[in-house]
């Protein structure tokens, strides 16, 4: 860690004299998503329609409109860990919800307009130089706490989103899917299992899209929602849009994570699996890991944002 504050503050005015400050962003050229097709859900007036797609201004992130609908949340197979039961219907209102994970490239625009911090390393786990090189800006970026995940939605004019919308995006209200692509276990649909030993870049499985046509939702990288993480939520949770707990759970500041990552086996890329880790707590020492929260080389994050952005 002595290291790592000349670094980054070397990187910072790096970025600041090659043209920091009105840096413009690039759209991400997607492959063909398979499946594409939405599914039957009630559509949301004046706030777009299944199979809509728009850009963010911020970041050109492609964002997917997921309509409004009912689905079965929770785990409902024979892998279902305790935390995921009940399983229950939850109806969703329609929201948009980014078709990629937040790539380097994107979040190096936040860094350069002043709103986001240099993630916690710049290696990956096989490569020394991951973020800042230009051959890595397609591929999610890593080693940031929640804090970062929830500065970077902020900056870009979104939000994370909330552990009930990211479930409704991954799995849809058509049946009871195992995986954002139906119930084959994974192969050519995921980055898992120490496949290619990292990470890869954003939309190279177009074969684990989900019903919204939404990329890489199991594999890849963990992925920070909203959420503080209870393991006992799901007994009592509201019926319509939930939110998760209203304050933290059990020890530390822990925040659910979705979706698996590159590391781990398919059991955890269920649409249904919950992992968590510690979001930063601003009230203990500066110095401290719990002030500064969890960050990992497998750990990710995408944005959300309210129907009519």
């Amino acid at each position: 860690m002595k290291k790592l504050i000349p670094v980054i503050t070397i990187f910072v005015l790096l970025l600041t004299a090659c043209g920091g400050g009105a840096a413009q962003p690039t759209a991400i050229s997607l492959p063909t998503a398979a499946p594409t097709a939405a599914d039957n859900a009630a559509q949301q007036p004046n706030a777009g329609k299944a199979g809509d797609v728009q850009t963010s201004p911020a970041d050109a992130m492609q964002m997917a409109f997921v309509p409004s609908g009912s689905f079965y949340m929770g785990g409902v197979d024979t892998d279902a860990q305790p935390d995921e039961k009940p399983a229950h219907n939850v109806t969703m209102s329609g929201f948009w919800m980014d078709k990629l994970e937040v790539t380097n490239g994107m979040y190096t625009l936040c860094i350069k307009a002043g709103k986001c911090t240099p993630p916690r390393e710049f290696k990956s786990s096989t490569r020394k130089n991951y973020f800042g090189n230009a051959d890595f800006a397609d591929f999610p970026v890593i080693n940031v706490s929640w804090g970062d995940a929830d500065n970077y939605c902020q900056w870009a004019g979104r939000r994370l989103p909330t552990e009930a919308e990211w479930e409704y995006a991954a799995r849809g209200s058509a049946d009871y899917r195992r995986f954002p692509w139906g119930d084959q276990s994974p192969s050519s649909q995921a980055n898992f299992n120490y496949s290619v030993r990292d990470t890869a870049k954003v939309g190279s499985y177009p074969a684990g899209a989900s019903p919204f046509g939404i990329l890489d939702m199991a594999g890849n990288v963990w992925e920070w929602v909203a959420d503080y993480y209870d393991p006992n939520y799901y007994g009592g949770s509201p019926s319509q849009n939930p939110t998760g707990p209203s304050v933290a759970v059990g020890q530390g500041l822990r925040r659910v994570l979705r979706g698996g990552s590159w590391v781990e086996n398919f059991k955890d890329l269920r649409v249904s699996n919950r992992g968590y880790a510690s979001s930063p707590d601003l009230t203990a020492d500066s110095q401290s890991a719990k002030y500064k929260g969890e960050a990992n080389d497998h750990t990710g994050f995408r944005c959300a944002a309210n129907a009519g952005n």
